[in-house]
């Protein structure tokens, strides 16, 4: 189907605001994009603040209590932006929603940004906060036998390389990935980029760009990159993906999918007709963002053996 009209809409005035440039100077682009939520904001029962160790300074998580319960289940949360943009805020909406529906502790991940920081920065970021949530389960109130990774677009690809890395690394497991509209490659010639490249929203130039900052042509097609270039995806988290139809990341998402099924790994791929690139933030504004976002929520309770909370 084509894409909804009121989808439409809504993207020509986004574009027209300027408010996400197609390239720049990424602090120029930051300085425009980042610091505003982009999903409707709910209250939760605490947020908390905190600093731990990475191999470059300090990485900032918040902690989002959807409840009071000290071993809730934990979703580590990667916001989108294409390695070069975005922060915690960018997430804060979403997170807030996920830990009152799915009755859980949410953990936004503040990786570092490309190009000041590039790959391995950010998914090494991914890992080290998977591993420290893990080791002080007692400290986040949650169990470490109960966690799930959730990410958007560059976050999501950063979900999918952690899925790898853990299973490689003898790190904790993960009940649950879900990227949703995933980075997976770099392939700018798969059917829907052909077909969505030129927008209205996300296009292969702004993918173009953000790679280029993230990392250099040749070393696209490592795993912790390109996590559908890894040699077996067996092993790897179950898995719930999550793709709109007008996006051009539509096809390696789908492709990624079917990986993971070929390759004997447990995973449910959702596509939603019509509905664009970031979607799944506009809960308040379209009734298929709400039933991603409820779809993600049960996935994520039955990963967790909630499905009657909370």
């Amino acid at each position: 189907m084509p894409i909804d009209p009121d989808v439409r809409e809504f993207l020509e005035g986004l574009n027209a605001s300027g408010l996400f440039p197609a390239t720049g100077e990424p602090r120029d682009v930051r300085t425009r994009c980042n610091g505003a939520p982009v999903a409707a904001m709910e209250g939760v029962r605490r947020i908390e603040d905190l600093d731990i160790e990475n191999g470059d300074g300090r990485l900032r998580l918040r902690v989002y209590s959807g409840n009071d319960d000290d071993r809730a289940p934990v979703v580590l949360a990667f916001h989108g932006g294409g390695w070069v943009i975005g922060d915690l805020l960018f997430m804060e909406g979403q997170c807030r929603q996920l830990a009152n529906a799915v009755g859980c502790r949410v953990v936004s991940v503040e990786y570092r940004l490309a190009p000041e920081h590039r790959y391995p920065a950010a998914a090494e970021d991914a890992f080290t906060a998977l591993v420290h949530v893990a080791e002080h389960a007692d400290a986040f109130g949650i169990d470490p036998d109960r966690i799930a990774a959730y990410g958007q677009s560059a976050g999501g690809n950063l979900v999918a390389a952690l899925a790898l890395m853990t299973r490689d690394r003898g790190g904790p497991p993960l009940r649950l990935q879900v990227p949703v509209y995933p980075v997976i490659d770099a392939d700018f010639e798969r059917p829907s980029y052909r077909e969505w490249g030129d927008g209205p929203g996300l296009t292969r130039a702004q993918m173009e760009w953000y790679w280029d900052n993230y990392v250099d042509p040749e070393g696209r097609s490592q795993p912790y990159v390109s996590p559908i270039h890894a040699s077996t995806l067996a092993g790897v988290a179950p898995a719930f993906v999550v793709t709109a139809e007008a996006d051009p990341l539509q096809s390696e998402g789908e492709a990624y999918a079917d990986r993971l099924v070929a390759d004997g790994v447990l995973a449910t791929h959702r596509m939603y007709a019509g509905m664009h690139h970031g979607f799944m933030n506009l809960t308040q504004m379209f009734p298929k963002s709400k039933q991603a976002f409820d779809d993600v929520v049960v996935a994520l309770r039955t990963a967790f053996g909630t499905n009657d909370a909370p």
